[in-house]
């Protein structure tokens, strides 16, 4: 139905008023950037996640034995007078995992394996390569008792095991025990990568074997001051009397 113009003259002053606020509601104001008044647009930044540090994995034993020759090669041939036989790893079924097992965490680095022996007298002799954390033959304490059960000690004592210097050598060694056949001397030591373990009967072959092994020199004791070289303390001067 058309709107009658006198409907329209009825009520300009309403018509007009919805025109205005159609208008205020429905136009849009761009700011002029020229007053200052324009509103900063406002960046919208997604949250950056924290780097997590990723933890360092545990060492775990190796149940394999790949060839190492260079740890075969530190071996000698022969240790006082005797001859020293180096079988190759396909001759033994041990890996580093195995005999890793009763030196604690220093033998979790284990990573390779080599084996010698001494038919007589008789002397057998293990020597591991490690990677990690280099450890110290004084990190062998803990675990003594469980070296020496492994190489036929019958106790779990750890008393018996001593430090010692053998052939200038740092050493942890054991004396024989009443599951071992007289003069039977047992040594652990770690030099370096490298821990040695041995167990003979002989003093002169077990000292030339360790002498001829990679280890760490003892300390050279401090020479201890001649009595002409330390001077006199002069006594103290009597005070006067008051």
């Amino acid at each position: 139905m058309p709107i009658s113009r006198a409907l329209l003259r009825r009520a300009p002053t309403s018509l007009l008023a919805a025109a205005l606020l159609l208008a205020a509601c429905s136009a849009t104001t761009e700011p002029d950037p020229s007053d200052g008044s324009a509103a900063s647009p406002v960046l919208s930044v997604a949250p950056t996640a924290s780097p997590t540090a990723t933890p360092t994995p545990e060492s775990t034993p190796t149940y394999t034995n790949p060839p190492d020759a260079e740890l075969l090669a530190l071996i000698p041939d022969a240790a006082g007078g005797a001859t020293v036989a180096k079988p190759s790893v396909d001759q033994y079924g041990l890996t580093p995992g195995d005999i890793g097992a009763v030196f604690g965490d220093v033998g979790l680095h284990f990573r390779s394996l080599a084996l010698a022996y001494i038919e007589q007298p008789r002397l057998s002799l293990y020597a591991m390569r490690m990677d990690g954390p280099m450890a110290t033959t004084a990190d062998l304490e803990p675990h003594l008792a469980e070296i020496g059960r492994y190489v036929g000690i019958a106790g779990l004592d750890r008393k018996p095991w001593s430090e010692a210097v053998v052939a200038d050598r740092e050493v942890w060694q054991r004396p024989e025990d009443n599951a071992t056949a007289a003069g039977t001397m047992i040594y652990t030591w770690i030099a370096d990568d490298l821990v040695f373990l041995m167990i003979g009967v002989d003093d002169t072959v077990n000292r030339a074997l360790v002498a001829a092994l990679p280890g760490v020199p003892a300390p050279t004791p401090l020479p201890s001051p001649s009595p002409a070289s330390v001077a006199p303390v002069a006594p103290p001067a009597a005070s006067p009397a008051g």
